[in-house]
């Protein structure tokens, strides 16, 4: 100690000695995959909203929706909302993925399908990179 009471040697708060190793850098956040399952979730409960919702203004916008495309949106939202139940396990991640790519081709049924496609595709991707650092 010194004469102003401090201590005089390393102590926690001068950080990890040499040859320490530290600990893995956590989130903060109290249930890690639960709070990426929720990012998994909202983002595929949101993605069939707004495709379910986006029927109607494109048909009367943007030129009008064939038969295939209404039915490919509906399933598309269908199986969104069923990944979003399921996103706690594993293969949902990759399945979500699949899901992106789906709305990607149905681009060739409507072109307003491809910028929706695009739009959640860059989502995914950023969702699959938090669920990266969040979890390792």
């Amino acid at each position: 100690m010194t004469a102003a009471g401090r201590p005089t040697g390393p102590g926690p708060a001068d950080g990890p000695s040499e040859g320490s190793v530290s600990p893995p850098r956590r989130s903060g956040l109290r249930n890690p995959p639960r709070a990426v399952a929720g990012l998994g979730a909202g983002l595929l409960s949101l993605e069939a909203l707004v495709l379910v919702l986006a029927i109607q203004p494109i048909r009367v916008v943007g030129g009008g929706l064939s038969a295939a495309a209404i039915a490919a949106v509906v399933a598309l939202a269908v199986a969104a909302v069923l990944l979003a139940g399921l996103i706690r396990r594993a293969w949902a991640w990759s399945a979500g993925t699949v899901l992106q790519g789906a709305l990607l081709l149905a681009g060739v049924l409507h072109w307003s399908l491809l910028a929706l496609g695009v739009i959640f595709a860059l989502v995914w991707a950023y969702a699959l990179h938090v669920r990266r650092v969040i979890l390792g």
